[in-house]
């Protein structure tokens, strides 16, 4: 199973949430950055519906692949 740590870290200013090397908008206190990454955790792991995918590769062959909408990855907020 993938996961994904939100860290709340001082940015812009103010306050946000980061996954890997992505930023959330800043905001101005760290409660306020905890409780908006909580929320994105949350979100980050309820299941949706199955899917068929079809995409084309660089050298223009097409793959078909199967997406289990119940496969989401485990999220986390880590403070300090």
């Amino acid at each position: 199973m993938a996961r994904i740590t939100y860290s709340i870290v001082p940015h812009d200013g103010g306050w946000a949430y980061k996954a890997a090397d992505a930023y959330s908008e800043s905001f101005p206190s760290r409660e306020m950055a905890i409780a908006a990454a909580k929320a994105a955790a949350a979100e980050q792991q309820v299941g949706g519906d199955d899917e068929e995918i079809s995409f084309q590769d660089e050298k223009g062959n097409w793959h078909f692949e199967h997406a289990d909408g119940g496969d989401r990855p485990e999220a986390t907020v880590e403070d300090g």
